[in-house]
């Protein structure tokens, strides 16, 4: 069984701070085959949970110590009476250490090896044990025409500690990747298991701490932080005397021609997120459209800047940029806003025009680009910025002075300090207009319950993508505005308004 989300650890680390787990381990008494060891029996636990009628294992085993996990495994296997064949694509000769030693014990089992070659003909369970976490180019041949037989072949596929082939820091592809059906990693939660193509790729996972010491994992250094329940910020229970004036105003900014509908999903969510007065100031051609649709909220048509002035200065927080565009009415109202001095979220138009550099960002504020504003802002290509997800969160954090929060498959929110955390809900329904509005919306709303930025983009970024599994579990066609009553119902439950 895959490890559910909520028992899995917190902290998402680097390749080369895993490394380091493992060296400081080996350093406090804990000798590297007996770790070796605790991972082949954790991936060997988990083959036969997940696959309790199978007999028949080939491992696809490389030349480094992901191979020495991919051995030990195929020598408890052929122990346990199954048919069990390694195709060595590395040469065994090249194995060192505690990895050659698994090897000897393969051997000693009576475990079948082979040199591999495209020929080679893999039955029962596959499993991958090529590359590991210290790749870091592209996947050259022999790895890579190896990487293809496995994911051509058919069969369930496993993976010890990451799919070959992807980039363990970033989420990326190298080239070429394993796509599994399992991957089993082990000691720390590797940042790229959950990020960038991981999705693809990775099949259910599960993790196995290998009996680390908690002392050594508690002050050791991390990547990231993977949001959770457990660790979402919170907010405050209100007292029985709130009124509407103590949980702030959000005005909502934008609605040019033809996109209307935007500002008034973010409205709707501000409203319906808990913010105490909700604001929308539109093209005077939306207004009846926005009194008939959200009654709560108080519309203004607004033909120029100059009609907003008292509206911002009434205002605790700006959601600027939904639906705005980029014209001059769009470039008026954003310019007005980026000298409010109020806390804001800016989404879409608004940060085509912030890469464009017709405006400032005004400090503490919030920025929500999906991977293409993103790559405008920081003049690279899209799959530059898909590359190094979180390369470009902390870029965007530090360039601007602001929380960035980076939408995507593993959405990531970055912080001007070099915080970083990780959200790994969502579901592929979401791929759908509109989505970010919704999320606008929410953010702007918690900031204006008090949270600091940071803050209520991580809670706004959980819950945004936790509404959605659980929508995304009805299949296709999920709309946008489906999202807005399960995220008041997941703020409910996670901070209830009353004791």
């Amino acid at each position: 069984m895959p490890t559910p989300n909520h028992q899995l650890p917190q902290a998402l680390y680097s390749a080369a701070q895993v490394r380091a787990l493992d060296a400081q381990l080996i350093e406090a008494g804990v000798p590297g085959i007996e770790l070796m060891e605790r991972a082949a029996h954790a991936a060997w636990r988990a083959l036969r949970r997940r696959w309790p009628q199978a007999r028949t294992l080939s491992v696809m085993a490389g030349s480094g110590n992901n191979a020495g996990d991919g051995y030990l495994v195929a020598a408890l296997a052929r122990r346990a009476g199954w048919h069990v064949e390694v195709f060595a694509v590395g040469d065994p000769g090249r194995l060192q250490g505690d990895a050659a030693t698994a090897y000897t014990e393969a051997q000693e089992a009576g475990v079948l090896v082979s040199d591999w070659s495209e020929h080679s003909v893999l039955v029962g369970i596959v499993l991958d044990a090529l590359l590991g976490t210290g790749l870091t180019g592209a996947v050259r041949s022999p790895y890579a025409e190896a990487i293809a037989t496995i994911n051509a072949c058919g069969l369930a596929v496993a993976c010890v500690d990451i799919p070959s082939g992807l980039c363990s820091d970033t989420g990326e592809m190298l080239g070429c990747a394993v796509k599994a059906n399992m991957t089993i990693t082990f000691i720390g939660l590797k940042f790229g298991l959950f990020t960038g193509q991981a999705a693809d790729l990775v099949g259910s996972l599960v993790f196995d701490d290998l009996s680390a010491d908690p002392a050594i994992l508690a002050r050791s250094p991390k990547m990231a932080d993977r949001l959770s329940p457990a660790t979402l910020p919170r907010l405050a229970t209100r007292p029985p005397t709130s009124h509407k004036g103590k949980y702030g105003r959000v005005l909502v900014i934008g609605g040019d021609h033809g996109t209307g509908g935007a500002v008034l999903m973010t409205a709707e969510t501000a409203l319906r997120s808990g913010a105490g007065m909700v604001s929308l100031a539109t093209r005077p051609e939306h207004v009846g459209a926005a009194l008939t649709r959200l009654p709560e909220v108080m519309t203004l048509a607004a033909s120029s800047a100059n009609q907003l002035l008292a509206t911002v200065e009434a205002a605790t927080v700006l959601a600027v940029g939904p639906g705005l565009g980029q014209g001059a009415w769009g470039r008026s109202l954003l310019s007005m806003a980026a000298s409010a001095g109020k806390p804001q979220v800016w989404d879409a138009d608004a940060l085509n025009m912030l890469a464009a550099g017709t405006v400032r960002l005004p400090s503490g504020a919030v920025i929500t680009p999906h991977p293409g504003e993103a790559a405008r802002l920081l003049n690279l290509s899209t799959a530059q910025v898909q590359a190094d997800r979180a390369g470009a969160a902390h870029q965007l954090a530090q360039r601007y002075s602001t929380v960035c929060v980076l939408k995507g498959s593993g959405s990531l929110v970055a912080a001007p300090d070099g915080r970083l955390a990780l959200c790994d809900r969502g579901h592929p329904a979401m791929a759908t207009g509109g989505l970010g509005d919704v999320l606008t919306g929410l953010i702007a709303a918690l900031l204006a319950q008090h949270l600091p930025a940071y803050e209520a983009a991580c809670l706004g970024v959980w819950l945004h993508a936790a509404a959605g599994q659980l929508q995304g579990k009805e299949g296709r066609g999920l709309a946008a505005t489906d999202l807005i009553p399960v995220i008041r119902r997941l703020l409910e439950e996670q901070d209830p308004c009353l004791k």
